[in-house]
């Protein structure tokens, strides 16, 4: 589960049972080179939870992850998301690690982030923000910004001219994600006209921008979906 309480994804309607220990996250990757019969080169630690939310643990699971003893993937295959605890973004620059760090994003002013992400109460958007641009200082990794397209909230031109202007000046990726469907939520995805306006908006501005593939959307396993149904329908059944 989750704690962070993001008002579109369904990660956190549950709330926080427990975090995963290092020997669980390490399970997951052995299991997916199992069943995929494939050597595992590409690591991201997001979907379900804040993994700074679970920072020693995390640190061990990359400790193992990328060294000889284990899987040997190198740091630069890593991603490690954040919807943006400033302290232990700053902690994790200060370890000097060479992995990705995506920021949960989602919207370029204070106020609209508040709106969406209430982790934003606690860090504004410029703490966050100056915290990025210091694990860039002591890491040179460059940045990814997680912006999921919610339509009629966060998917405007003017919303686009705002991001750019936040995001510009620094060495960044974006990367787009249409927001999926929850029950529970009353969001709902941009139109796709409004996304490729956006995505064109940022290209213009000379900043690099992907839009995610959708993947698992059919069984509420995309981004934004992932929760423990399958567990509570075991115990129903």
């Amino acid at each position: 589960g989750c704690r962070m309480g993001c008002r579109f994804c369904a990660s956190t309607l549950g709330g926080l049972e427990r975090n995963l220990a290092p020997s669980e996250m390490l399970d997951q990757v052995y299991q997916i080179q199992k069943w995929s019969k494939e050597r595992v080169h590409n690591v991201v630690v997001m979907g379900t939870g804040e993994p700074l939310d679970n920072y020693e643990s995390l640190l061990t699971f990359i400790e193992i992850l990328t060294g000889e003893g284990g899987l040997h993937i190198s740091q630069r295959n890593i991603t490690v998301s954040t919807c943006g605890i400033v302290p232990m973004i700053r902690k994790l620059a200060d370890e000097k690690l060479q992995i990705t760090l995506a920021l949960s994003l989602h919207a370029a002013t204070q106020e609209k982030r508040k709106s969406l992400m209430p982790i934003a109460n606690k860090y504004s958007l410029e703490e966050v923000m100056d915290a990025c641009r210091y694990y860039f200082e002591q890491t040179k990794r460059r940045i990814t910004f997680e912006y999921s397209l919610v339509g009629g909230v966060n998917d405007s031109r003017e919303d686009a001219e705002k991001l750019i202007r936040l995001i510009r000046p620094m060495n960044c990726h974006v990367n787009l994600i249409p927001v999926n469907p929850v029950k529970e939520r009353a969001y709902v995805q941009s139109k796709r006209d409004m996304i490729m306006n956006f995505k064109n908006a940022l290209e213009k501005s000379g900043i690099n921008v992907s839009i995610r593939r959708e993947m698992g959307r059919d069984i509420d396993g995309a981004c934004g979906q992932l929760r423990k149904s399958y567990m509570d329908m075991e115990k129903g059944g």
